[in-house]
């Protein structure tokens, strides 16, 4: 029998997943502390996979992480949703395709 180590924070029924799957594992609860610092590290490893793939599922996988940071910080997806709007309303959105290119002083 193998081992792999992995460490890293993964969604709720993995661990049953793995168990179905007629394999072993062994998983812990995190401390909040642990969580938010895991869930930081989380968005990093989401955003690689879906700038590596561009998928619609790797994109999926990482608003679910932004939906769990969200409610672990204290905040909820409304508020979320304010305050990218009020942003959106202040400085725009992205749909005109503006590339910066320079700006004199």
């Amino acid at each position: 029998m193998s081992i792999k180590t992995y460490n890293k924070l993964v969604r709720d029924r993995i661990p049953e997943i793995i168990d179905a799957d007629g394999k072993r594992c062994i998983a812990e609860a995190l401390s909040n502390e642990e969580y938010l610092r895991l869930l930081d590290y989380k968005l990093d490893e989401e955003l690689a996979e879906y700038q590596e793939s561009k998928s619609l599922e790797e994109l999926a996988d990482l608003l679910e992480v932004i939906q769990a940071v969200v409610k672990a910080r204290g905040w909820t997806m409304e508020e979320l949703e304010r305050v990218r709007a009020e942003k959106a309303a202040e400085r725009g959105g992205f749909e005109k395709k503006i590339l910066l290119k320079e700006v004199w002083e």
